[in-house]
């Protein structure tokens, strides 16, 4: 998961760094069962904008990361049906790498949710933090090609 760390997109502003640590933080809670506050603690205190066994965090938005991992912690019941949704038939949420659901579920609660942020923003945002995990992969398509139909659908007047 770390691995991932120094490969986040060029731009690299600070909101970015915060997506890319949000799906680490997600993808930590799920695997370890660490409970959300906890986990924005740790993240907090050891790992935003500092260096871990030679893997170096970038600076982050704190706030922007509180706010995406609470927040799709929270909604979490309500976002995983509408990527199911959107999702081909026989390919339920529950079949898709575990990374790839936390990309997501972190990109379509800042759709949702998030009104300060373009959806086409969002979007090209959440493919970069797809590309840190999977490179070019199918991954990362699926990624454009399912936060694409959502944010259309959620926020159409955006695609007008």
């Amino acid at each position: 998961m770390i691995a991932a760390v120094e490969q986040l997109p060029k731009k690299g502003n600070k909101r970015s760094s915060a997506r890319l640590a949000a799906v680490q933080a997600l993808y930590q809670m799920d695997t370890a069962g660490s409970d959300v506050e906890e986990t924005v603690k740790e993240f907090e205190k050891f790992r935003l904008g500092k260096e871990i066994a030679g893997d170096k965090y970038s600076p982050a938005d704190a706030g922007f990361f509180r706010d995406i991992v609470r927040g799709v912690v929270r909604e979490q019941l309500k976002l995983d049906p509408l990527i199911d949704e959107a999702l081909a038939k026989g390919w339920p949420l529950a079949r898709i790498d575990l990374t790839l659901r936390q990309v997501l579920r972190a990109g379509l609660y800042e759709i949702l949710h998030r009104k300060d942020v373009p959806a086409k923003a969002a979007i090209a945002e959440y493919i970069d933090v797809a590309q840190a995990f999977f490179n070019d992969g199918d991954e990362v398509k699926l990624t454009n090609a399912l936060l694409d139909q959502l944010a259309r659908k959620h926020r159409a007047g955006e695609f007008s």
